[in-house]
């Protein structure tokens, strides 16, 4: 066979295999990394949507947490990954802020993903241990504003919901406070709920159970309108901070050349998983609920996160808060 033959039967061999692989995917288990430590919000959202996505896929997608410096090394792992559909990323808001919080990242946020599709957006509350003083947020912000320097907010350290939401909250009523960070959301509510800290903003996903059990004073929530799981629980705007509003939004990446066959594949695995009752009704619990099906798509996770990088980026430089 003449060479220009033989390169003419390798090309061609190479363009129908791409088609297969992906037609033959997936053919063993996938490994969702969470960025975050196990029992955190992130990972149960995580965990909520793999069990479903392995149904719809035929495939186990098991969860793999790798903690550390707010979410980059779990992402980064990922950014180096194969780019071949068995290596996800279930990531939050930080995938956005950590573009401007970290001085030396390891990957570059917007192009080293592809987008698999939005999975939810889950509210903030404003929380204090179960004895903090005030009885309404307007007595809680003067009472936190007149004793600046003694109240203590936690959070799960710099990039977190919590870190995030705690920033918002000091520019907001333009106030800053002795803020506490801790490695993960599990030690710091241990720390509320002992009383060693005073105050803290976090995800529902973490806090509704807390609140619901008493174990925790919540004070608003972070949300443009009310929550069906707390229906008396005043929003930030209806008590008196106008402005102040931020919810925790989660994205499925992929390492960036993944096939779009296989990006889809994933993408509709996902809107399966969305659309199943336990997942709704298990978000519905935590105060929170599936991102819609049109949401679900790469496009839309895109879009989200070019958009969120340009909200959050002048926030944290007025901060002054960065991480290297």
């Amino acid at each position: 066979m003449s060479l220009s033959k033989c390169i003419g039967a390798a090309f061609a061999a190479l363009v129908l295999s791409a088609p297969a692989f992906a037609q033959d995917y997936p053919a063993r288990q996938i490994t969702m990394v969470v960025p975050f430590s196990a029992g955190g919000p992130t990972d149960t959202v995580a965990r909520m949507v793999a069990d479903k996505m392995s149904t719809e896929l035929g495939r186990q997608i098991i969860v793999e947490n790798i903690g550390g410096a707010g979410g980059t090394l779990g992402a980064a792992r990922v950014a180096k990954a194969e780019a071949d559909g068995y290596t996800v990323l279930l990531h939050h808001i930080g995938m956005a802020t950590s573009a401007t919080l970290y001085r030396n990242l390891a990957y570059d946020t917007l192009n080293a993903f592809e987008y698999v599709g939005l999975v939810t957006e889950v509210p903030m509350v404003m929380v204090a241990r179960k004895d903090f003083e005030p009885t309404d947020f307007a007595g809680f912000i003067n009472y936190v504003k007149g004793n600046a320097d003694r109240i203590t907010m936690a959070n799960a350290g710099i990039g977190a919901a919590s870190h995030l939401c705690g920033m918002l909250f000091m520019s907001a009523i333009e106030t800053p406070l002795v803020t506490v960070p801790y490695k993960g959301t599990g030690p710091a509510m241990t720390d509320l709920l002992g009383g060693q800290v005073d105050i803290m903003c976090d995800q529902t996903t973490n806090t509704a159970q807390q609140i619901k059990g008493g174990t925790i004073k919540a004070y608003v929530t972070t949300t443009p309108e009310r929550l069906d799981v707390f229906p008396d629980l005043p929003t930030a705007g209806e008590a008196g901070l106008p402005g102040f509003e931020v919810s925790i939004w989660h994205g499925i990446y992929s390492p960036k050349g993944t096939p779009a066959e296989i990006n889809e594949r994933l993408s509709q695995a996902l809107k399966f998983a969305l659309a199943d009752k336990d997942v709704i009704k298990s978000m519905a619990d935590l105060g929170t609920e599936p991102s819609p099906a049109g949401d679900a798509t790469p496009a839309a996770l895109q879009a989200k996160l070019q958009s969120e990088i340009e909200r959050w980026k002048p926030v944290i430089e007025a901060a002054g808060i960065y991480a290297d």
